[in-house]
């Protein structure tokens, strides 16, 4: 006869899982507290007239070491445990070139950002001193202040001649010219930070998901190809016309003729100079790239949101192109 208290037992079902904390890329820290001290050392030296242009360069690194380390406590991409494994810096740097999907998806899993923000960073330095040699400080300097007297935002007269000393001054001593280059990587990175973020943004407006360290590493690797083909080709036309031809302030951008742009004279018609100059044969790749690389680096991004983003991006580049090349015509005439 069984016992009628008998019941079959049943061990509980476990908790479910708690949920794991996104990792974050802490490594940044020791390097931002690196540059940030940098910085502030550029900066004390500066103001006690020790080191010439410490004060700008000083606090452009300064404020770098905070934004790194404020990008620090952003969350990496969380693990599938099904990536492929992680392309070297040489590898994307190249196959880029030849295999852009491939490199956008395995920095899905793997946003290292590092190879291409010194490609891009090195390309554009070693350009700017080369465009400086060719033409010389005192042409451009000279014509940049020319320009500057008729644009809205020229200083009184009393200080057009001591900001002329002061720019000549920054062009030709070596330790000014290495504090330019050393400046743009920082220019390099808070732009790239800008463009992703409006990505980020943009891709979340649109449905789709993505991490913000997969839109920083897309968006500079769709840059590495543009700026590459751009610098090189612009250094080739640099030596090849001569210095008198080139545009002191247009040229110091690219020297390539590749768009709409041909068609119109600057000064008169800056806003159609802006909107013909983004038409042109690299301008659309680096929309391409730009979609490409938003669509297979994020975790759920269609095709048809990437070219959203891209597309919402260049416009709003445009408008603002065109709005600056109508403020400051003067520049560009």
């Amino acid at each position: 006869m069984s016992d009628p208290n008998s019941q079959n037992f049943q061990a509980p079902s476990p908790p479910p899982p708690l949920p794991t904390q996104a990792p974050r890329p802490l490594k940044l820290r020791p390097v931002a507290i690196g540059i940030f001290v940098l910085g502030l050392i550029l900066l004390v030296t500066g103001i006690a007239k020790i080191l010439p242009g410490g004060p700008v360069t000083g606090a452009m690194f300064a404020f770098w070491g905070i934004l790194l380390f404020a990008f620090s406590f952003i969350p990496l991409p969380q693990s599938k445990g099904d990536e492929e494994l992680p392309m070297s810096g040489l590898q994307k740097v190249t196959g880029i070139f030849y295999q852009p999907s491939r490199v956008f998806r395995n920095l899905r899993a793997h946003p290292y950002w590092l190879a291409a923000f010194l490609v891009i960073g090195v390309v554009n330095a070693g350009y700017t001193a080369a465009f400086w040699q060719r033409l010389t400080p005192d042409r451009i300097v000279g014509y940049t202040m020319e320009k500057l007297a008729d644009s809205p935002i020229k200083p009184p007269p009393e200080r057009m001649d001591q900001a002329k000393e002061d720019a000549l001054q920054q062009a030709k001593q070596p330790v000014q010219r290495i504090q330019t280059a050393a400046k743009s990587f920082v220019g390099v990175f808070v732009f790239a930070s800008f463009v992703a973020a409006l990505c980020f943004l943009g891709v979340l407006a649109f449905g789709g998901r993505i991490n913000f360290w997969q839109a920083f590493a897309a968006v500079l690797y769709a840059y590495v190809p543009i700026t590459v083909i751009s610098k090189l080709l612009s250094l080739v036309i640099l030596y090849i016309k001569a210095p008198e031809d080139i545009h002191p302030v247009l040229g110091q951008e690219t020297l390539v003729q590749d768009n709409l742009g041909v068609l119109f004279t600057p000064g008169d018609h800056p806003a159609l100079f802006v909107l013909g100059s983004s038409i042109g044969v690299l301008s659309f790749y680096g929309l391409w790239l730009k979609a490409r690389g938003l669509a297979n680096a994020g975790d759920k991004v269609s095709s048809s949101a990437a070219w959203g983003v891209a597309i919402t991006l260049w416009v709003l580049a445009l408008i603002l192109g065109m709005i600056f090349a109508t403020l400051f015509s003067s520049f560009i005439s």
